[in-house]
C-alpha cells in the first residue's frame, strides 16, 4: 500500500512539475523573436483560442485554455495587436492579453501624393481597411471642423510620426492627425498667410508644389517666391509637378508638350491660380518657407545641368530661355532620343 501511495504521490509531483513548467517555462512555438497577435474587435474567446492554436503561437493550446479559464480571460477579451516575444511563458502571455497591453503602432508619414496613398498605408497599419479610411477622407462633413474638404484634406496630413493602437478607428486616427495640423497653424502663421493674401490651405497647397519641385531646403524660399510672384501678376503657375499629378503618373522625368494637353483643374499650365488641393503632403518646413519667402523679382527657374538639385532663377523670360536651353542640351546629351521638346518652368 505504501508503495502505491509513493508511486501515486510521485506521479502527482511529476504532473505538478510538468504543469508548472508549462505555465512558467518558455511557451511559445514560433521561431521569430516576436509574433504579433492581432485580435479583431468583437472576437470571442473561441476565436482567440483557435488563432493561438492555428498560428502556432504557443506549444500547448490546451494548457493555454486551462490557464486562461482560471484567470477569467474568456470574459475579458480585448481587441488589439499584441507583441508576443519568443520564449514568453503562458502566464505572462495571458496576463498581457487580459490586461489589453497592446503594442503601439507608429504611423510614419513622409511624402504621400494622393488620398489613396494615405488610405492604403493606413489600411496596412490598422485593423480598419483602406476603404474605411478613404471614406473618412472623402467625407466633407467630417472634415468641415478643420476647414478642409475632400480636395484639400492632405493639407492637414502633415509629415510626422503619430502613435496609436492597432484597433483605433479611422475617425480617431484622422482627428489626431488633423489636430496636429490645427496646432501647427498658430496665430503667427495665420497672420503671415493673411498678409500674403492667402489662406492656410492655399499656403499648404503651394508648399506641396514647392516640395515636389525640390528637396533643396536652401532653395525652397526662392522657388516659393517665383510662384507667389506669378500669382500676384495673374500668371499661370506652369508647375510641372501639377501635370504629373493631373496625369497620375509620378514616374515622368521630363514633361513634354503632349503632357500639357491633359484636362484637369490640377494642370497649372492650362488653369490660372492654385490647384484645388495639394499635390502631396506638405512638409512643415516648406510651409514655413512659403510663409517666409524672400522678396524677389524672380518669375522663372530651371534646374541647373549636372543633377545637383540646384536651380537657376531669372526675372526675364529671355534669360530663362537661355538657361532652359542649357539644361535641355544637358538632358539631350544623356538621352537616347533627344527629339522631343521639353517645357520650362
Amino acid at each position: 500500500m505504501k508503495k502505491v501511495l509513493f508511486v501515486f504521490g510521485l506521479v502527482i509531483v511529476v504532473v505538478g512539475i510538468v504543469l508548472l513548467w508549462g505555465f512558467f517555462g518558455p511557451a511559445t512555438s514560433f521561431r521569430d523573436k516576436v509574433y504579433y497577435l492581432e485580435i479583431p474587435t468583437g472576437s470571442t474567446y473561441g476565436q482567440v483560442l483557435e488563432k493561438v492554436s492555428k498560428d502556432n503561437v504557443v506549444k500547448y493550446p490546451s494548457l493555454f485554455d486551462f490557464l486562461a479559464k482560471r484567470l477569467n480571460y474568456p470574459d475579458k477579451i480585448k481587441a488589439g495587436r499584441y507583441a508576443i516575444h519568443h520564449n514568453t511563458n503562458l502566464l505572462n502571455i495571458i496576463r498581457k492579453l487580459r490586461n489589453g497591453a497592446q503594442e503601439p503602432v507608429n504611423l510614419v508619414i513622409n511624402k504621400l501624393r494622393t488620398k489613396e496613398d494615405f488610405a492604403g498605408m493606413a489600411g496596412r497599419k490598422f485593423e480598419s481597411d483602406s476603404i474605411r479610411f478613404l471614406r473618412f477622407l472623402n467625407s466633407n462633413d467630417s472634415l468641415l471642423p478643420y476647414g478642409l474638404d475632400s480636395n484639400t484634406v492632405l493639407c492637414g496630413v502633415l509629415p510626422d510620426t503619430y502613435t496609436f493602437f492597432w484597433n483605433t478607428s479611422p475617425q480617431i486616427v484622422m482627428n489626431k492627425i488633423l489636430e496636429n495640423y490645427k496646432s501647427f497653424w498658430t496665430s503667427e502663421r495665420k497672420d503671415k498667410a493673411t498678409e500674403m493674401g492667402l489662406t492656410p490651405v492655399q499656403v499648404s497647397t503651394l508648399a506641396s508644389i514647392v516640395d515636389e519641385e525640390t528637396n533643396n531646403r536652401n532653395e525652397k524660399g526662392n522657388i516659393a517666391s517665383v510662384y507667389l510672384n506669378r500669382l500676384k501678376k495673374g500668371m499661370r503657375l506652369g508647375a510641372d509637378p501639377t501635370v504629373k499629378f493631373a496625369l497620375r503618373d509620378f514616374s515622368l522625368k521630363r514633361i513634354y508638350h503632349k503632357h500639357l494637353l491633359v484636362e484637369s483643374p490640377y494642370n497649372t499650365y492650362r488653369v490660372t491660380g492654385l490647384p484645388p488641393g495639394p499635390i502631396c503632403t506638405p512638409q512643415k518646413q516648406t510651409i514655413d518657407a512659403v510663409l517666409n519667402a524672400p522678396s524677389t523679382n524672380y518669375l522663372f527657374f530651371v534646374a541647373k545641368p549636372g543633377f545637383t538639385g540646384a536651380h537657376a532663377f531669372a526675372a526675364d523670360y529671355q534669360e530663362h530661355l537661355k538657361l532652359a536651353r542649357e539644361y535641355q542640351q544637358f538632358l539631350d546629351s544623356l538621352a537616347k532620343n533627344p527629339k522631343a521638346e521639353e517645357t520650362g518652368h
